[in-house]
């Protein structure tokens, strides 16, 4: 059963770890190196693809102009059949956690562990105290919503949750919003899902409801720095007196704007089931070592993998060519857990190469 646990110490420096050991700031790209193959990422690789590099070329030529979002707005609208005032577009969604930090001044904000550590990051460098619901690993890392203390005005989750790739269903989601409490979701993977079966992106009838999304991941744009909240228009509103003037860049304007059309769409659905089959066979090939524990079932395109002596196969690994991302930096972990992205067949079969090396020292 997930237990509430309060965590009120604000740190001193956005580089530092909370008072238990958790570093917030910790992520992926800070484990891959020259000549590594990132598993530790989870962007999906060989993109951006050439068709989206030659629409965000082509907005170059308007540099010289400020960005106009009107248009990156309208489209993100029709996507998920919204209005535009309910959309905000933010410099990637990591400034969205930033953002709600901000705008919002909640007495008891809960964020649902393990996840993202930005969101929790964000709140705690605004200076509020942040309370956790940790979900146990024997339970599938699934959320009750009993766990969430009833009088949480501000609650935290990701869906499907980084790093344990677990897909929650909607309606329990839906079941944790109520009058006078900020729900946000994390969407950031869900188009990595085929379907987006489980999203709320569309869903304008929940009190409170706040849906953050990205485009960096099924797309590669990390690099660009675009994403969006969908809410009500008085908390989009609120969230953009919080922005400074013209957040989101020409370029990542015309992205936002080709990843919104139906043939974007139709092609992130063909890369999610590409992902489905890709994550099974990875699952299936780890499978093979009585010491590997995958946890499940996972939805997202990154498993998360428990092992003991997790910190020393990391760095063996490294040595055989592999980056994999560490995971006791997420509060509710510890250190015999990895997350692993997942790749093409062939890469992961050199990847259980290497594995099988890394396990026998």
């Amino acid at each position: 059963m997930p237990i509430p646990t309060e965590n009120t110490e604000n740190t001193e420096s956005a580089e530092s770890a909370t008072d238990d050991g958790y570093d917030l700031r910790h992520h992926g790209d800070a484990e891959v190196g020259d000549g590594l193959t990132d598993l530790a990422v989870n962007v999906r690789t060989g993109t951006p693809p050439p068709w989206l590099k030659e629409r965000v070329i082509a907005s170059l030529d308007g540099l010289a102009a400020y960005p106009d979002g009107r248009a990156a707005r309208h489209a993100v609208a029709v996507r998920h059949g919204r209005p535009s005032d309910e959309i905000l577009l933010t410099s990637g969604a990591a400034e969205a956690f930033v953002l709600l930090a901000r705008a919002f001044a909640p007495r008891r904000a809960v964020v649902v562990h393990p996840q993202f550590t930005e969101p929790e990051a964000a709140l705690r460098d605004a200076g509020h105290p942040v309370e956790r619901v940790v979900l146990d690993a024997a339970d599938g890392f699934r959320l009750e919503a009993s766990a969430v203390p009833e009088d949480a005005d501000f609650v935290v989750l990701g869906n499907p949750t980084n790093p344990t790739s677990v897909l929650h269903p909607a309606a329990g989601i839906a079941g944790l919003a109520r009058p006078g409490r900020t729900l946000v979701v994390d969407e950031a993977f869900m188009d990595a899902v085929p379907g987006e079966r489980e999203s709320l992106a569309g869903c304008r009838d929940l009190p409170g409801l706040v849906v953050l999304r990205s485009l960096t991941k099924t797309w590669g744009l990390a690099g660009l720095r675009i994403g969006y909240v969908l809410a009500d228009r008085g908390r989009i509103a609120g969230l953009a007196r919080c922005q400074p003037l013209w957040p989101v860049s020409t370029p990542a304007l015309a992205a936002a704007v080709a990843c919104s059309e139906p043939a974007a769409l139709a092609e992130a659905e063909r890369a999610a089931a590409a992902v489905a089959e890709d994550r099974a066979y990875l699952t299936a090939r780890l499978g093979e070592f009585a010491e590997v524990t995958v946890a499940g079932p996972a939805r997202g395109p990154f498993l998360l993998i428990r092992l003991a002596g997790a910190a020393e196969v990391r760095e063996r690994l490294r040595g055989l060519g592999f980056a994999v991302r560490r995971a006791d930096t997420f509060p509710g972990l510890g250190p015999d857990w990895l997350r692993l992205a997942v790749r093409d067949g062939r890469t992961t079969d050199r990847f259980v190469v290497a594995l099988a090396k890394a396990l026998t020292g």
